[in-house]
């Protein structure tokens, strides 16, 4: 489809000048802001370790370049040859078509609801995060002052304060609860901003995308950073890139690729269609295309690396610590020197002992302490977006992630309403 056009019989007729964004630069940072998103840091780094790592990019890289970049090419044309937003480019078309727009337009606004509904949890943890000690660091005392929370000692401090001090959470779905004013003023304030930078159409949206749209790589960045120098980074890599092919005879595989091109360039939203509409008539969309679709992609492989750095992390820090308690366990049981045992070669001792004295180590019931084990028990999915916190002190993963009922969690209610490890 020709992105530049001659005479315009079907563009705007409304006999005003349509405004143009005021660079290119501009044009380009709202595309990547409205395409990059929560698919790229939640559910690509999912996917990508679900199914096959490394081979799950085979499948991914298809579906971008024979679905992902025709389709994106298809919506920046047509926008830019009509000149309307998405409702007004369908009518124009047919009007028998006008509903897919008001379709497109009615799902972009359902999905901002949940969108500010996260930035809302974000906006308040952002705020608590100014408290020392941090409010999810540590169980908060019970009423008399003498010891801790029991509830939250039962789960996790993280939990308590996501369940109980922010979404103060019922025991069951019957009972509604009360609102809660504190998260209703965060996200009237998420709509607050929202509103200043629609105000004026691209004139204020052109303003605010230098921030909106560069600030999150800048945080990525240092997430990336940070999460490569940790011990236990390079286990998490390994998993996350290690390729298991047989998953390619999956069909659920290459259905999953093709949806996460659908999600993550945001394709039939009808954004890009009206981001596309303020372009000069002969500005190159399908440069645009080609570009805009490899920034998204690179963009979720780096959010994979630094949020993998992060749970090979964890995982190899619960690995030791598994070790530990193993290794107490047999120094008291068979009167070992202390420091006698260490981590590298616990294993050999336990072979040891098991070959002599069997019968001694089974009444222990030693954990069983396997790095790949933590490693599983860290695939969570979107909850990947904000480990990374967990190294300052943030980490509200335990349920903020519960929205998508695909993934496995580690914390959670139980149907009682209490809180305790699952």
């Amino acid at each position: 489809m020709a992105c530049a056009p001659g005479p315009d019989p079907l563009g705007d007729s409304s006999g005003h000048e349509r405004p143009k964004w005021d660079n290119k630069l501009q044009y380009l940072l709202s595309c990547v802001g409205f395409a990059v998103g929560l698919g790229n840091f939640w559910r690509f780094p999912y996917l990508c370790q679900s199914h096959g790592g490394g081979a799950f990019l085979i499948p991914y890289l298809i579906a971008l370049a024979f679905e992902g970049i025709p389709l994106f090419h298809i919506e920046l044309a047509i926008g830019q040859r009509l000149r309307r937003g998405s409702i007004g480019v369908w009518t124009t078309i047919s009007p028998y078509l006008g509903g897919v727009g008001l379709g497109s337009f009615t799902v972009s606004f359902l999905i901002s609801l949940y969108y500010n509904t996260v930035l809302t949890w974000v906006l308040w943890y952002f705020l608590n995060s100014f408290q020392h000690p941090l409010p999810w660091s540590s169980c908060p005392l019970d009423l008399n002052q003498t010891g801790f929370v029991e509830e939250c000692q039962g789960s996790s401090s993280t939990s308590y304060f996501w369940y109980r001090q922010t979404l103060n959470i019922t025991a069951d779905i019957d009972h509604s609860g009360s609102i809660q004013w504190r998260l209703l003023v965060c996200l009237a304030a998420c709509w607050a901003v929202v509103y200043l930078c629609v105000i004026r159409g691209i004139e204020s949206t052109g303003k605010a995308i230098y921030f909106t749209a560069l600030f999150p790589y800048l945080v990525l960045t240092i997430f990336f950073i940070r999460g490569l120098t940790l011990p236990g980074a390079t286990e998490g890599l390994i998993y996350l890139f290690t390729p298991n092919m047989q998953t390619l005879q999956n069909p659920r595989v290459w259905l999953d690729a093709a949806t996460q091109i659908f999600f993550s360039l945001s394709l039939a939203f009808g954004g890009h269609m009206a981001l596309a509409s303020y372009n000069p008539p002969r500005n190159d969309c399908e440069k645009d295309a080609v570009v805009i679709a490899l920034v998204n992609s690179m963009t979720s492989l780096y959010a994979s690396i630094a949020v993998f750095s992060v749970l090979g992390f964890k995982a190899a820090n619960d690995y030791g610590h598994c070790l530990d308690r193993n290794i107490l366990s047999l120094t008291n049981e068979f009167d070992l020197p202390d420091q006698s045992i260490s981590r590298d070669d616990y294993a050999a001792v336990l072979t040891l002992l098991n070959a002599t004295q069997p019968e001694s180590v089974a009444r222990l019931h030693l954990e069983s302490c396997r790095l790949q084990d933590f490693l599983d028990k860290r695939r969570c999915g979107p909850c990947s977006s904000l480990p990374c916190c967990s190294l300052w002190g943030c980490h509200p993963c335990s349920g903020t992630w519960r929205l998508s009922s695909r993934h496995s969690w580690i914390w959670g209610p139980c149907r009682d309403g209490s809180l305790r490890r699952s």
